[in-house]
């Protein structure tokens, strides 16, 4: 995140500084500083990633590497509702890729982006442990199984409709 972004880069730099310095720079505490940073900040901003990195003393990669490999970093502001498809295997079996089709079809959006209302981010996931009720969809917390294109056409109709009241 650039200064433009946050408004305020000294407020990520403290921010930043005050995570590490809690976790006492350790660099196998590097996913916890992550979520807690997301926590606070709501992604992972670029500028951060070299901030952690010389806190922990890593290379920028290193901690790019493990934002890159889990599916709950974020490395720019989600929407206002994530929804994570599952994608693996069970999934496929019951027809998630038909749903993801039609999820960005009528998003308009792409899996790994947010829609341009920044209403929802699209993700795919590899497993949502909900294997003999897929296809299966987290929205926030709430995980809904045996998800067709009906049954999400009424779940982002009630996010809509939540999101307008």
């Amino acid at each position: 995140m650039s200064e433009s972004e946050t408004g305020d880069g000294a407020a990520l730099q403290g921010t930043v500084t005050a995570i590490c310095t809690r976790h006492r720079n350790r660099p196998d505490t590097l996913i916890e500083i992550l979520h807690e940073v997301q926590d606070q900040v709501g992604f992972i901003p670029e500028d951060a990633v070299g901030q952690i990195a010389l806190a922990l003393n890593l290379t920028r990669a290193e901690v790019h590497g493990v934002i890159t490999f889990y599916h709950d970093f974020f490395r720019a502001p989600p929407g206002r509702h994530v929804i994570r498809m599952c994608r693996a295997e069970c999934c496929q079996a019951s027809g998630c890729e038909s749903l993801a089709a039609h999820a960005e079809k009528v998003l308009g959006a792409k899996f790994g982006t947010t829609t341009a209302d920044g209403a929802f981010t699209l993700r795919s996931v590899y497993c949502l442990g909900n294997c003999s009720l897929g296809p299966s969809v987290l929205v926030g917390e709430r995980l809904y199984g045996r998800v067709d294109a009906a049954r999400l056409d009424e779940i982002l109709g009630e996010l809509r409709k939540d999101a307008s009241a």
